[in-house]
């Protein structure tokens, strides 16, 4: 066995799947894509229902779009955010189940 090989990742993609675990490793960000996993929301819906002021949630999405979890569409002159792709439903998904499962959460 210690003699197979193992492949590893490309440096560019590991070094783009630690910036993307960077992107949702905070309390605040992890409240905005659960509000947005539920509902497309404007900054200001995403304010009321997360509890933070409107520029805390625009800087947290300012980083969820650059690491492309997120996304936004003009309806007029609102600003509609939403989950970037179902991949980010997904990871979400299996995120919660994983922890549900291994803190025993009823």
């Amino acid at each position: 066995m210690a003699n197979e090989q193992i492949e590893m990742l490309d440096e560019l993609l590991e070094e783009d799947v630690v910036n993307f675990f960077k992107a949702i490793a905070n309390k605040g960000r992890i409240k905005i894509l659960y509000a947005l996993k539920q509902h497309s929301l404007t900054v200001t819906e995403i304010s009321e229902h997360v509890g933070m002021s409107q520029s805390a949630v625009s800087h947290h999405l300012k980083d969820l779009k650059m690491a492309r979890l997120v996304s936004n569409k003009k309806e007029g002159r609102k600003v509609i955010y939403h989950l970037d792709d179902e991949h980010v439903h997904d990871l979400f998904d299996t995120a919660i189940e994983h922890v549900k499962e291994i803190y025993n959460y009823e």
